[in-house]
C-alpha cells in the first residue's frame, strides 16, 4: 500500500483533478461577470436554508457570498459590536466595502432569520441600499405543523417576489427540474465525502474545505457536479492502487459546529499539522445537507416538497435539534472517527449552547474523546489552539 505519512507527501501526489478547484478561486468571479453581461440574474445568499431550486427554476445563478476572512472585520466594527459573531462581521465588512465580488455582482441578496445578528445585519444592509436585500422568516421549531405552513408560505412569497422583480415565470416543471439537479449535486458530493470512510482516508481535511467552499461560488451547477465526480473517480482509481492519505494509525477527526471556509480554516490546519486528519466535516457546507434529497417521484406541490426538505436541515438554530445528534452518531460510526472537535465562533450562542448535548453524545454514549473550541477568525490565538489540539490528540488511543 502506498501510504502518505505526511502532508508534504500528500501535496506532492495529490489527485490532479483537485487542481481544477484551485482554479475556481481565480475564475469564478470573472465567469459570473460574463454570465451577468449575457442577462443571467445572479442571486446571492449566506445560508443553506436558501432555496436554490427557485433560482435555478427561473434561469438564474445562485451563489454563496463571502464571510470567512478576518480583514474586513475592522471595517464592520465601526458599526457593529465587537462581541458579535465573526462570520456576521466579516460578511458585513465585505458587503459595505465592495470587496466581495459576488455581492457586487448579485442582483438580489436573500437573507434568512437564522440568528438575531444576521437578521439585524440584513436590516442595516437594506438601509444602506447597497443591494436588493430580501429576508425570509425562518421558523425554528421543525417538528411543528405551524412551522411547515409558515415556511411554505415564505417560499411562495419568495417565488412571487422573484417573478415580479425579474419579470419571469417559475413553473412547477422548472422547479422539479431544479430538484433533479440539486439531488444529483447532493449525491455527487456525498459519494465524494464517503470515500473517506476508507481507512486510511483518501482526502485531507483541507481538501474537503477547499472543495466544499469553492463550489459554492460556481456558476454552472452541472460543471460543479462534473468536477466533484471527477475527483471521486480519480480517488477511487488511485485507492484501488494503494493510494491513501496518512496511515491506518493516523487519528481520524470529525469536525462539527459552525461553518468553515477559506480564511477561517485554522482549526483544520492545526489538526493536520498535529499529524491527525479531519476525515469528515459535518458543518453547513459539508455533510449536514447532502443526505437531504427530495423524492423525484413525489407528485405533490414542489413548493411543499422544498419546504419539507429545507426545514429538515439540522442547524443549531432549530429547537429541538435532534437530527444533528442523529447525524453525528451515524457519521462517527460510518467514518470510524477517533475523536470529535466541536468548533464554535465567538458569540454564536446556539452552537455554543448545543455543544453540551454534542459532548454528552460523544463522550457519554459513544465513549469518544471530545474537544470544544471557541474562537474567531484572527490568528491571535493560533498557538493556544495548537497546544489544546495537540493535548487533545494525546487523549486519543490509536
Amino acid at each position: 500500500m502506498v501510504e502518505l505519512n505526511t502532508l508534504d507527501d500528500y501535496k506532492q501526489t495529490r489527485p490532479q483533478s483537485l487542481e481544477a478547484f484551485e482554479a475556481l478561486r481565480r475564475e469564478n468571479a470573472s465567469i459570473l461577470a460574463s454570465e451577468k453581461e449575457k442577462g443571467r440574474r445572479i442571486i446571492g445568499a449566506y445560508c443553506t436554508y436558501f432555496p436554490r431550486e427557485l433560482i435555478l427554476a427561473m434561469g438564474g445563478i445562485s451563489v454563496g457570498l463571502c464571510g470567512t476572512i478576518d480583514d474586513p472585520i475592522a471595517i464592520a466594527e465601526k458599526e457593529l459590536p465587537r462581541n458579535l459573531c465573526p462570520l456576521i462581521k466579516s460578511s458585513y465588512g465585505l458587503a459595505i466595502s465592495g470587496r466581495c465580488p459576488y455581492f457586487v455582482l448579485a442582483d438580489m441578496v436573500i437573507g434568512e432569520t437564522t440568528c438575531d445578528g444576521k437578521k439585524k445585519m440584513f436590516e442595516l444592509l437594506a438601509k444602506k441600499d447597497v443591494n436588493n436585500i430580501y429576508v425570509m422568516q425562518l421558523p425554528q421549531m421543525p417538528d411543528e405543523e405551524a412551522s411547515l405552513q409558515l415556511w411554505i408560505s415564505e417560499l411562495r412569497r419568495l417565488k412571487t417576489h422573484l417573478e415580479n422583480t425579474f419579470a419571469v415565470q417559475i413553473t412547477d416543471d422548472a422547479i422539479r427540474e431544479a430538484i433533479r439537479l440539486t439531488n444529483e449535486e447532493a449525491r455527487a458530493r456525498q459519494a465524494m465525502f464517503d470515500l473517506n470512510k476508507r481507512v486510511p482516508a483518501v482526502l485531507s481535511g483541507m481538501d474537503l474545505v477547499n472543495i466544499t467552499f469553492l463550489t459554492g461560488f460556481q456558476a454552472d451547477r452541472h460543471e460543479s457536479i462534473r468536477m466533484v465526480e471527477a475527483v471521486a473517480a480519480e480517488l477511487e482509481e488511485k485507492a484501488q492502487n494503494g493510494y491513501a492519505v496518512g496511515t491506518i494509525n493516523t487519528k481520524r477527526i470529525l469536525l462539527t459546529g459552525t461553518p468553515v471556509g477559506i480564511g477561517s480554516e485554522k482549526v483544520v490546519e492545526l489538526v493536520e499539522e498535529a499529524g491527525a486528519l479531519v476525515v469528515a466535516i459535518e458543518t453547513c457546507g459539508g455533510y449536514k445537507t447532502v443526505g437531504l434529497r427530495i423524492d423525484e417521484t413525489d407528485l405533490r406541490d414542489p413548493i411543499v416538497l422544498l419546504a419539507e426538505k429545507y426545514l429538515k436541515i439540522p442547524c443549531s438554530v432549530m429547537s429541538p435539534n435532534v437530527e444533528r445528534l442523529a447525524l453525528l452518531e451515524r457519521m462517527i460510526n460510518d467514518f470510524k472517527i477517533d475523536g470529535v472537535i466541536d468548533l464554535t465562533w465567538q458569540a454564536c450562542h446556539t452552537y455554543n449552547v448545543e455543544s453540551y448535548e454534542v459532548a454528552r453524545l460523544v463522550e457519554d454514549k459513544l465513549r469518544k474523546p471530545f474537544l470544544h473550541l471557541e474562537t474567531d477568525y484572527s490568528q491571535s490565538d493560533r498557538e493556544t489552539l495548537r497546544v489544546r489540539i495537540e493535548a487533545f490528540m494525546e487523549t486519543i488511543d490509536k
